[in-house]
């Protein structure tokens, strides 16, 4: 690969942003700098310039890249971060100028991504992606094989870098076919699955939330605290994308309905649209959820930006009708702990961690999950035994008694079993 796939831990690094105006950009330069821990780089220094619009050659201005130079120089840094997607020219612009590998924030997530990434789907949508972000910098990533170019003419070698781009453009065009190839196959396996879950009549939930606001610590405790079983657990870090990878699993809470819970990758500000729509199969598993839990770290004083982001994901993805219920977590940093959970109807205050308000977010996801249920009494014949087993999976079950003239329930149950069983209501 090139030399934006190289492994770049523990790399002294230099992160550079523009400001232009606004609000956003202290945080968004923590965030870059919390991207760059995730992926293991040594910050050594960061560099900020306000400018009225990004500089069209070098992204920040020229006095500012010879000031970066010596920086570079000074701190002996072997690796420039940038805040935003530069265009190639930018990119090869700023490598000439710095002699340094730069990267910018699509590509260290990219990267964060790579490395992440356990399943085979991850790994094939990571890939599709990290080529994609590549096919149109080939120009910048190839700038210094082409400057071997003369002056001109038949005898000088000035193809010599246009054929080597024009042969690293049939190959990734070539991968990527082959990686569309695999990926649809994986999908239509995953729509398979996804079918099956839905035919079963098991609710769907999805969690969905900002990268490291405590999704799979949630997953966790739940399973935990329904179905112990350490194998189903999904592993946990304080960290930005420390998991990737979809998973569901059955929550089965004893006093109320079973459910399916999903964990998804978390989002985060201007995540690269390449790994939206590579990730977009992942993703549908919020997409064609009955109700999405989004987890939100509200002791983090950017909490409300993370709500927008997650948001405007959603209804990026087709997502945004779908009823949600806001699991405030981490609100043991904020608030008493005597005074948790808190509850304000679709908002609850928990902290999954502390295992506090677990129970209250079960009593939320029945409720709305079970909103449109009405309370039937049925007699079902022993000749149709499947019916009541049915019943059991798919309805909320409050009475059953086996009577001489058949098994007798009483069932919470959505219109969809109403008319399916109709013929046993009393």
């Amino acid at each position: 690969m090139f030399e934006t796939d190289q492994n770049i831990k523990r790399r002294k690094t230099i992160l550079v942003g523009v400001c232009l105006g606004g609000d956003g950009f202290e945080v968004s330069m923590e965030e870059l700098a919390g991207l760059a821990e995730a992926e293991g780089l040594e910050v050594v220094a960061e560099v900020t310039q306000n400018l009225a619009s990004q500089d069209a050659a070098c992204y920040i201005g020229s006095g500012k890249v010879q000031e970066l130079k010596g920086l570079v120089f000074e701190l002996d840094a072997d690796l420039v971060v940038v805040n935003n997607q530069l265009s190639p020219s930018q990119l090869a612009n700023l490598a000439h100028d710095l002699e340094v590998e730069v990267i910018d924030r699509t590509n260290l997530i990219l990267n964060i991504f790579a490395d992440r990434a356990r399943t085979k789907e991850a790994k094939l949508q990571v890939d599709y992606a990290k080529l994609q972000y590549m096919l149109p910098r080939l120009v910048g990533l190839r700038q210094n094989l082409s400057r071997q170019g003369g002056t001109g003419g038949s005898m000088s070698n000035k193809g010599a870098g246009e054929t080597q781009i024009e042969l690293d453009r049939r190959r990734i065009e070539k991968d990527m076919s082959e990686l569309r190839k695999q990926l649809r196959e994986i999908t239509k396996n995953r729509d398979t699955q996804r079918r099956k879950r839905q035919a079963s009549g098991i609710p769907q939930v999805a969690l969905v939330g900002y990268t490291n606001a405590g999704k799979s610590t949630l997953m966790n405790r739940l399973l935990e605290a329904c179905c112990p079983d350490e194998e189903k657990e999904v592993m946990v870090k304080d960290m930005l994308f420390a998991t990737l990878d979809t998973t569901v699993r059955k929550i089965t809470p004893g006093s109320h309905r079973d459910f399916l819970l999903s964990d998804t990758v978390g989002f985060i500000n201007d995540l690269p649209h390449d790994l939206v729509d590579a990730f977009r199969s992942t993703l549908e598993e919020a997409v064609n959820a009955d109700l999405i839990l989004e987890v939100v770290d509200c002791s983090d004083p950017n909490y409300q930006m993370h709500m927008d982001v997650t948001a405007r994901t959603l209804k990026e993805l087709g997502a945004g009708a779908i009823p949600v219920i806001y699991v405030m977590n981490k609100a043991d940093r904020k608030y008493p702990l005597s005074e948790l959970p808190i509850d304000r109807g679709d908002k609850i205050y928990i902290s999954a961690a502390g295992r506090l308000g677990l129970d209250l977010l079960l009593e939320k996801i029945e409720e709305k999950l079970f909103a449109g249920y009405i309370t039937m009494d049925l007699i079902i014949p022993y000749t149709a035994g499947q019916v009541e087993h049915d019943l059991q999976e798919r309805a909320r079950v409050h009475k059953t008694s086996y009577e001489d003239d058949g098994i007798h329930m009483t069932v919470d149950m959505n219109q969809e079993l109403l008319q399916r069983y109709k013929v046993y209501l009393q």
